[in-house]
């Protein structure tokens, strides 16, 4: 790797170039004050977050001690608060207050919706995620399993009557008409600014008549009507000439919805990002992105076009007046966190950058662009979700280099808005306090089953062994830490101001079981929850039509607030007395994921993907599932309940699997040709035997020096 001198760093070329040529051109900075205000900051906040993390590893080996010298005793809740708060993992909880962030974008205060998760590495997806902010009722469910029966590639007739009897039945539901069902509907037409629909007999208005607020085409002819619900849009697309509308009773031939409100493009778990050259191409889609001038060559079914962003939609009001919308999702850019660091440039002593500090300033950089054009922010703020933050003195360091970055940058103080993901133990246990550390820059907090279940097993190892991992989701502390963060989120003035959000949906082939479950997370004051497609966005925003989350966050400030001694409920089994089989039955399950996903990580540099579990029921996966799957075995391991050659012989005979598994992808390399010479093989393994001793269990460290092997071996 090339590197250039600069200011006492030493910057990998490609990155240096990157930001000289393609980053700092077109926003009036200029590039010497750029790396002098860059230097300075860096060497001052590198020794703090260092600092930070050496406490993270402190305070977890004095919970080990005491777990130890405390093995055998029942759990004392009250002894074991007190510890917590003697060694500051718990710190004092002041006085209430509300969170003041101003110029905050609609999207993330007033609109309830889908949020989807997108890996930064990927262009296409990436375009498709900020894309997916409108999507075809019609074609997501003809197309998946909420509607029974065979998917057809050719248009159905039979099939398409069922999606259009299911969609007529939301619109009941959701825009219903005075005295007449939709499915009687035969003609459409506005008059004196109202929505008018007939059976062809009787004329009929939206028994919310406000409901109706644009239209394109001719009053009395009109091409598609526009409707809004909960502060979302429904298009009802009219056109006789449609292969759908052809044989519609009133020519409607698609329903579009407003479907991905906001989207996080991902530079952490779902991405391979571990030198100069991951970095530079990570960080060229975000500045496209800010840009708004990405594009993605595609071939598809023969066929080759150039996709890039979708512009505005455009209407006129009811009232005759221009009326636009935006064309695209809110798009929000999940840096790093504060733990690893990254070979793209060595400071002064010759140590790596701390990965969060060059991804805020570098993330910010290219976001400058989208101040002038403000094609994404209408407000003049970037969105930046910071992950795996360990309570509120690392909030706290967080808000500190956001602020130095506005300084160097010259832009405006709290430009750049902070979401929480509260996805480790003492973040959760101090959230009210880590939410006070940003309360002028905060959108956003969320829970993550996975990551802070990894935590919660990491933190209480030497507690004892953990319970399956199936009976995680039933367990007390989880249950409690749900509803917590949306008590503190309420409590902390959120509604209205800055989203809650709910975890991901984690098989993008099961939309069926999808509809049937995650209308829980706005049911549960959640005003938004992640999805893995633009299809799952679009069907999951049907949710929030029949939910006004608004109404539900304002009855559940009056409930009873979680508790936090239940959250300190460990999930740990006190006398297991398990059967072998099921014994091995849970380390082949967890054994097959952590092989699926690290195969393609470690061999491919792929981030995020479908992995088949060992039902062959595909599941999207990132690093949150393997830490908890490489935590759950090494857990066990120390604790007795299986032993490392029984690990291994799992690890071999899921390894084999995996290989079949993937025979049909070309550039897929087998593990069990050579268990000794495989370099993922080796690297997942790692994952289980050394898990114990990993920072916080994390898998970054491990995997990141392996695939750095691997495409050095190339």
């Amino acid at each position: 790797m090339s590197l250039i001198d600069k200011n006492g760093l030493k910057i990998s070329s490609k990155l240096f170039d990157f930001i000289n040529n393609e980053a700092i051109p077109g926003t009036g900075i200029k590039i010497e004050e750029f790396w002098n205000n860059f230097e300075k900051t860096v060497h001052e906040l590198a020794p703090i977050n260092k600092n930070l993390i050496e406490k993270r590893e402190n305070i977890q080996n004095k919970i080990n001690d005491w777990h130890k010298q405390n093995a055998g005793k029942e759990l004392n809740k009250k002894e074991y608060t007190k510890f917590l708060k003697s060694i500051s993992y718990i710190v004092e909880e002041k006085d209430d207050f509300s969170i003041e962030t101003d110029k905050v974008d609609a999207e993330i205060s007033s609109i309830a919706g889908p949020q989807l998760v997108v890996p930064v590495d990927n262009a296409r997806y990436a375009l498709n995620a900020a894309n997916a902010r409108w999507g075809s009722l019609y074609d997501a469910l003809y197309g998946t399993d909420v509607i029974p029966g065979e998917k057809f590639k050719d248009f159905n007739e039979k099939r398409a009557d069922k999606v259009i009897e299911y969609v007529r039945k939301f619109l009941d539901e959701i825009a219903p008409i005075n005295d007449l069902n939709w499915n009687e509907v035969s003609e459409i037409k506005i008059q004196n600014r109202e929505l008018v629909l007939t059976d062809g007999k009787d004329k009929k208005n939206l028994k919310s008549k406000n409901q109706f607020i644009g239209f394109t085409g001719q009053t009395d002819k009109p091409s598609s009507i526009l409707l809004k619900n909960n502060n979302l849009h429904i298009e009802i697309v009219i056109d006789p000439n449609h292969t759908v509308g052809k044989y519609d009773k009133a020519s409607i031939s698609d329903i579009i919805v407003e479907s991905a409100i906001s989207t996080i493009i991902d530079n952490e778990d779902s991405v391979a990002a571990v030198d100069a050259e991951d970095k530079v191409k990570c960080y060229r889609n975000w500045l496209g992105l800010m840009k708004g001038d990405l594009t993605a060559d595609i071939e598809k079914e023969g066929k080759k076009f150039t996709r890039k962003l979708n512009p505005d939609r455009h209407y006129i009001s009811k009232d005759g007046e221009k009326l636009i919308l935006h064309g695209r999702a809110l798009l929000l850019n999940r840096n790093v966190g504060h733990l690893m660091t990254n070979p793209s440039i060595l400071l002064k002593d010759g140590s790596e950058i701390p990965e969060g500090i060059m991804d805020a300033f570098i993330a910010t950089l290219c976001a400058l662009h989208d101040f002038k054009n403000k094609k994404n922010s209408r407000t003049g703020s970037v969105y930046i979700v910071k992950p795996k933050m360990h309570g509120p003195e690392e909030v706290a360091f967080t808000n500190s280099l956001f602020g130095k970055v506005e300084e160097a940058l010259g832009i405006e103080k709290n430009s750049i808005k902070v979401g929480i993901m509260d996805e480790e133990r003492r973040t959760t246990v101090n959230l009210k306090e880590c939410i006070r550390q940003v309360k002028n820059r905060i959108v956003f907090i969320n829970t993550g089953f996975l990551d802070r279940t990894g935590d919660e097993m990491h933190t209480s190892f030497e507690a004892g062994p953990m319970i399956f991992k199936g009976d995680m989701k039933k367990s007390t502390w989880l249950e409690t830490y749900e509803n917590w963060n949306v008590d503190v989120g309420l409590s902390c003035g959120f509604s209205g101001r800055a989203q809650i959000g709910k975890g991901m949906w984690a098989m993008p082939d099961q939309m069926a079981n999808m509809m049937e479950q995650k209308i829980g997370h706005p049911k549960s004051g959640a005003n938004c929850a992640w999805v893995p497609s633009p299809t799952a966005a679009t069907l999951h925003s049907i949710h929030y039509h029949k939910v006004n989350v608004f109404n539900v966050q304002n009855k559940i400030k009056s409930r009873s607030k979680a508790q936090l001694e239940n959250i300190l409920e460990i999930p740990k089994a006190d006398r297991p007395n398990w059967a072998l089989d099921d014994i091995n039955r849970e380390l082949e399950n967890n054994a097959q994921g952590i092989l699926g996903y690290v195969v393609r990580w470690i061999n491919q540099g792929v981030g995020c993907s479908k992995v088949p579990d060992i039902n062959n029921v595909g599941l999207m996966e990132d690093r949150a599932t393997l830490r908890i799957s490489s935590q759950h075995i090494a857990n066990w391991l120390h604790h007795g309940i299986c032993n490392k050659d029984q690990v291994m012989e799992v690890m071999k005979k899921m390894a084999k699997i995996v290989d079949e598994q993937n025979k049909n992808d070309l550039n897929y390399q087998k593990m069990s040709d050579n268990f000794d010479k495989s370099v993922a093989f080796s690297a997942a393994c790692d994952l289980v035997f050394k898990g114990k001793d990993q920072p916080s269990g994390y898998t970054e460290p491990l995997l990141h020096q392996k695939r750095l092997e691997r495409k050095k071996n190339n």
